[in-house]
């Protein structure tokens, strides 16, 4: 067990209130998702449990470790109830009941006030990254929501920090709650820090460049402080030869969950992003996370470097700033108990080299579990030999994400047209769907 569920757990199951402070990465969705699963009557088809997260990224991804943590219990269903999605699906999927629903304030709340979900059944509360939601401002949507909870209930609330809007609602809404402190799980053993000092805004696009083509990371995460700066930065490394995408505010929700799905299979090599993307991404690991600029506050560099060293591996974390950031370095120099001390940037003859690509590509297929396909179906399809044509390894074959209406998989780059082929061509569940390359 990590900290967080050594500390929480026994917690959590006798039953008590819970403030956990801990970092991104911390497993702290095992934590609270062990624990209400221990309390629920699957024979009551009522909603027994409410997770409320601040984005539907993050919402997705419990949603998704809750199930897995579920799947030895017969009948569970998990429901996922966000924003930037059709309310037709929603409705349905209330309509035929769940245990466990997993959402965005906003969203909940609508459910709610439409007289479409009904909490009157909940025996645990669990507010995840409270910190975030309370700073984008649902403080009155979360009070709402309780309102219409019964008070004998469990509450688990989890926050990265403990600012004083937390111990206020806290107070309101919690009972004798217990206080577990974690600290980060991300230290200079697991990643290391390198900081560079740069002058002119062409300096710190070639910083990028030189880091990229210096380390070759597979994946690697980049922050910038605006949307604006973010796609002005994609724009431009696409030009020079990299694959990458921004992830941003200013996206829709489609285009959002496509470059997330195609970052974390391996389909693109660069994501820049903006911080909100720093918390509740659905990744297992970034080979390196690189500053555009120094973050705004030292626990969103924090935030920000914990996608990279994650569960023990080793990660990299490059930072570049310029004299007008030099008292924000000073600041994180002793927030991060170091002293920090630039480094020299790699030569500038690697500006000639050929970026690394992406090593998978990712094909969209427009069928789903509605259409009763399975990823063993998808696999297979891609690795039999039928009609005398020739399957592809498996190993060439990635990440199978399905959904109701559609699936995504990845495949190695090299058989791109190959997978295509046999996907067009042949049949899945004895049907022909239409596939195509993002």
């Amino acid at each position: 067990m990590t900290p967080i569920q050594s500390q929480a757990l026994p917690l959590v199951l006798s039953g008590k209130d819970l403030i956990g402070q801990a970092k991104t990465g911390s497993g702290k969705t095992a934590a609270f998702g062990l624990g209400l699963l221990s309390q629920l009557d699957a024979d009551v088809y009522q909603v027994q449990s409410l997770v409320l997260c601040p984005t539907r990224e993050l919402a997705d991804q419990v949603a998704k470790q809750i199930r897995k943590l579920a799947r030895t219990i017969p009948n569970i269903k998990v429901l996922t109830l966000c924003g930037g999605v059709p309310m037709g699906p929603q409705i349905g999927s209330l309509e035929q009941g769940a245990h466990i629903v997993v959402g965005t304030p906003g969203r909940i709340e609508d459910h709610l006030r439409r007289g479409r979900l009904k909490l009157k059944r909940v025996t645990t509360l669990v507010l995840d990254e409270a910190d975030r939601m309370l700073e984008m401002g649902f403080q009155d949507t979360l009070e709402k929501i309780v309102e219409q909870i019964p008070n004998q209930r469990q509450t688990l609330l989890f926050s990265a920090t403990y600012p004083n809007e937390i111990q206020s609602i806290a107070k309101r809404i919690m009972d004798k709650p217990e206080l577990i402190k974690v600290e980060s799980t991300h230290d200079d053993l697991s990643i290391q820090q390198h900081f560079y000092q740069i002058e002119t805004k062409e300096e710190r696009f070639d910083g990028v460049r030189l880091l990229l083509l210096e380390h070759r990371p597979t994946s690697t995460l980049v922050f910038c402080n605006t949307k604006r700066e973010a796609q002005e930065l994609s724009d431009r490394l696409k030009q020079a030869g990299f694959s990458v995408s921004a992830l941003h505010g200013d996206l829709d929700q489609r285009d959002r969950d496509q470059t997330l799905i195609k970052f974390s299979n391996k389909s693109i090599a660069v994501l820049i992003a903006t911080d909100v993307a720093s918390r509740g991404l659905d990744i297992d690991s970034v080979d390196a996370v690189i500053n555009y600029h120094i973050a705004q506050e030292n626990e969103i560099h924090t935030h920000r470097i914990g996608r990279t060293g994650r569960a023990g591996a080793e990660g990299k974390a490059f930072s570049l700033y310029n004299s007008k950031e030099h008292y924000k370095v000073a600041q994180l120099g002793m927030y991060l108990d170091r002293d920090i001390v630039s480094e020299r940037l790699p030569a500038a003859s690697l500006l000639k080299t050929t970026p690394n690509q992406a090593v998978m590509a990712t094909l969209k297929i427009d069928g789903g579990k509605k259409q009763k396909l399975r990823p063993g179906d998808i696999l297979g399809a891609l690795t039999g030999n039928n009609s005398g044509e020739k399957g592809i390894a498996g190993a060439s074959v990635g990440e199978i994400d399905l959904a109701d209406n559609w699936a995504y998989v990845a495949v190695a780059r090299t058989e791109v047209k190959t997978a295509l082929k046999k996907l067009s061509e042949g049949k899945l569940k004895g049907k022909n769907f239409r596939v195509r390359r993002l």
